[in-house]
Order: C-alpha cells, then structure tokens, then sequence
C-alpha cells in the first residue's frame, strides 16, 4: 500500500501542517540568524520520513536533498532582503566562493557513496558544535582580523561548502559563526551567509538529484533524492517568511533566541546519535 494512502486523513492533515509550519519557521530563523533553514528543516523532514517508515538506507539521502531543494529559493529572497539593507559583502564572497564551489563538488560526490549513517553523524556532529557556539560563545571572542590569506580562505571556503552540502543545509550555519569569529560585523555575515546558501543549495540539490535517480525504496513524489511533496509545503512559507527574519534582525537582539536554537539543536543531535547507537 502507498506510504501516504496508509494513514489516516487526519493524521495526513497533520503531516502536511507539520511540513509548512517547519518552512515558515525555518524561513524567519534564515533571516533572522542566516542559518539558511536547513538547520530546522533536515531533523524535522528526518523525524517525519522516520514515522512515515520511509526505509533507513534512503531516508537521511532523501532529508538531505529535499533540504537543499527547499534552501534555493529561501537563500535567493534571504540574500535580496539582506542587499538592500547593506548587509551583504559583495567582497567576502568572491573570496570564498571558488572554495565553497569546491566543497560543493567534493560534497555531492562524496554523498553518492556514503550511507544514511555516516550523513546522519554528520549532521548530529556538527550540529552540537554549533549549539556549543552559540550557547557558549563569549561576546567580543574573535579567532583573528578578517579572513586569512588566499589559501586558508580557500580551506574555510571548502569546509563550508562540503560540511554544509553533506548536511543538507545553508552555508549560513557555518559561515555566519566563522566570519564573526574573524570579526566580521554580525548584521554582514547574516547577510554573507544567506549568499553562500544559494551557492551551495543549487549544485547541490542538482547533484542528490542525480545520485537518487532510479534508487529504490525512496518514498513517493521524488525525484532522486529530493521529495517534491515536501518542497512543495515547504518552499512556499520559507519565501513568505524570510523577509520577516530579515527585517527582525535589525531591529532585535537576537542574542537570547540564538541560545533557545542552541538547545533545539543539542536536543536534536543527541537524539540522532541515540538513534544511531541504538
């Protein structure tokens, strides 16, 4: 029997106020903090394929593709909104991109290959890392004065673009706390790391595309590893939000909600490794 036919009208009902209540969410924070939605929309997506009963070899594939999907048109407005308040640096990213570009590429094929498994530690991992940082980071801590020279760009560049593509998220998550660090004003790397979003989620989402073409055991309404019912409901209230993160973050500290995010996300991660130890 068909995955989504077997349940219930009401429990489909709240499937589908879960999946748009997640994007308009992930929409504000992508405004708000630059996390470019992702960071929300992949342990949601990987809880409901999980109850779905969406099969273990497929379903954190599935979760990572649709996520990068669901960031393109995100990270477009995200990065629009934050250009015309003057908080994008045309600057940093031409430094970055050839290295994010790079990450990308060694990311998607690097994907094709690896299992649900070794995806799902990966973004539990990395994802405590940045609720460490943004529960413990202290005010004014800086790593240095601006990026450094062409070849340690083109390292944090890569970084950012192969953790981000194998995690399904916006390179916000990682690029906004990493050019603070090298003291890059915060309004500026929100709005640098909305940019870099749309770097990594197009090739990206194009390469789980290809990789999951002809894959079986993929749930219904996918393409390769992207599930167009998914984006469908999510895509529309991520670009109905965005804008609203993006005007909030000039007009709140955002200090306190960056320290509830950090828990969501300790909680999430633990959950994943609990998962994956079990």
């Amino acid at each position: 029997m068909d995955i989504l036919t077997s349940h219930s009208p009401a429990w489909l009902a709240g499937l589908v106020l879960a999946l748009v209540v997640t994007g308009a969410i992930a929409g504000v924070l992508a405004g708000l903090l630059g996390v470019g939605g992702g960071i929300v929309i992949v342990p949601v997506l990987y809880h409901l394929f999980t109850l779905l009963g969406i099969d273990e070899s497929v379903r954190m594939h599935v979760t990572v593709g649709t996520s990068l999907a669901t960031i393109i048109p995100t990270s477009i407005m995200s990065s629009r909104a934050h250009r015309r308040r003057g908080s994008l640096d045309v600057s940093l990213i031409r430094r970055l991109m050839p290295g994010v570009v790079v990450g990308v590429v060694l990311g998607a094929i690097a994907s094709r290959y690896l299992g649900g498994g070794v995806l799902t530690a990966v973004f539990a991992v990395v994802a405590l890392a940045v609720a460490l940082n943004m529960a413990c980071k202290r005010d004014g801590f800086a790593l240095a004065d601006g990026l450094p020279g062409p070849a340690g760009t083109a390292l944090i560049g890569g970084g950012i673009g192969g953790v981000s593509t194998l995690m399904g998220i916006g390179g916000g998550t990682l690029s906004v706390p990493i050019l603070n660090a090298l003291r890059v004003p915060m309004h500026t790397a929100v709005g640098t790391g909305a940019m870099l979003g749309m770097v990594i989620s197009l090739p990206g989402a194009l390469a789980f595309v290809v990789n999951g073409l002809g894959v079986p055991l993929r749930p219904p309404l996918s393409l390769g590893y992207v599930n167009l019912l998914g984006m469908a409901l999510i895509v529309p209230a991520t670009m109905a939000t965005t804008g609203w993160g993006a005007r909030l973050a000039h007009r709140i500290d955002a200090r306190r909600l960056r320290q509830v995010f950090a828990l969501f996300l300790a909680l999430t991660s633990a959950r994943m490794l609990a998962g994956l130890l079990s």
